[in-house]
């Protein structure tokens, strides 16, 4: 009896010490978004991403989404590298100097939807733009694009280009704040977040933005006119990382889970749920009485032909990073063109 009273607590020994290595192999990272928690970025796409890590990984990796965001939202770099914050993002329009390279996606003339651009950039990223390494200090996890950015105004439309010249733009940065120049317009480079403030306050006369901020940031209550492109006419792009230390920590099983639902598999995740979202936007629109107004062919014309030097600007400065600038537009061209037609 006294043998088999100490075969038992053997047993129930070794059951517990399996469960607590399992227990201790369990890694729980934090995660922040730096728009509120029912914007698509955090709830479709952070989260969504999250809950994808976790089935694949069978419960190993899990997130823990901070209450606040640790920074400035173009501080998350430094916050995720510095370990704030082990997972986040960046739109590259927010830190064009450190991330010149991701700007291709945000230039006018991309794709018609969130997910053919965010797909066809991942692609072009991996191929080609990876290896200047303007990510160093973090994973990073993949990349994307919002749907396309378009007009917005508040006190009248836009049908010519000399209707925006002068105007005060709220913009994000980058490519959007480029072009608003380049259209005679002063942009007021502000955080996303910022936007309903700035124009309600009459400090903005209008943004650049894509349709799902008009619902995203309550803009459907100051926004009275938008302008909408073919396909937009600029976009904004994004990062997603993980802090490098506790990357190099994860069993490379975990690892390899992670990846096999990062890269593609999550621009498209991002891609399909800010489509999603921009037609939230629009019916949110069309209940406010927006007035939409689709640009002419000439307006259209005029903007094309005043922000062109944007992607020979780019095509230069990816020159300077070692990227042959010229050939990677073109392809990045060609690839959206690919995934538009279901590629």
């Amino acid at each position: 009896m006294a043998s088999r009273r100490h075969f038992a607590a053997l047993v129930t020994g070794l059951v517990l010490g399996v469960a607590a290595s399992a227990a201790s192999a369990q890694t729980t990272l934090t995660m922040s978004s730096w728009v509120g928690p029912n914007h698509l970025l955090t709830r479709d796409v952070l989260q969504a991403w999250a809950t994808s890590v976790e089935k694949a990984t069978n419960g190993r990796v899990k997130f823990q989404m901070l209450a606040k965001h640790p920074s400035a939202a173009p501080g998350t770099f430094d916050a995720v590298r510095d370990g704030l914050v082990d997972v986040s993002y960046v739109t590259a329009s927010y830190t064009p100097a450190r991330h010149p390279l991701p700007l291709l996606a945000e230039l006018p003339g991309a794709g018609t939807t969130g997910e053919i651009n965010s797909v066809a950039y991942s692609r072009i990223h991996w191929k080609y733009l990876q290896a200047a390494n303007e990510y160093k200090g973090v994973k990073l996890l993949g990349v994307w694009t919002h749907g396309p950015g378009q007009m917005f105004l508040v006190k009248k439309p836009v049908t010519t280009v000399a209707d925006i010249a002068g105007m005060k733009i709220r913009s994000g940065g980058g490519i959007s704040e480029a072009a608003a120049k380049a259209l005679g317009a002063s942009p007021l480079v502000k955080p996303a977040p910022e936007s309903y403030e700035i124009l309600s306050a009459g400090i903005a006369d209008g943004t650049f933005f894509p349709l799902e901020s008009i619902k995203s940031f309550n803009l459907d209550k100051v926004v009275h006119y938008a302008t909408f492109f073919p396909g937009g006419f600029y976009s904004s792009s994004f990062g997603f990382f993980m802090n490098q230390e506790k990357w190099d920590a994860l069993p490379k099983q975990d690892q390899d889970a992670i990846l096999s639902v990062s890269g593609e598999v999550l621009a498209r995740l991002a891609g399909k749920a800010w489509d999603a979202a921009d037609k939230v936007g629009l019916e949110a629109m069309k209940a406010a009485n927006v007035q939409i107004t689709e640009a002419s062919p000439a307006l259209v014309a005029d903007v094309r032909r005043l922000t062109a030097p944007l992607a020979q600007e780019w095509i230069k400065s990816a020159n300077a990073k070692g990227v042959d600038g010229a050939k990677v537009y073109a392809e990045f061209h060609e690839e959206l063109k690919k995934v538009a037609a279901g590629n």
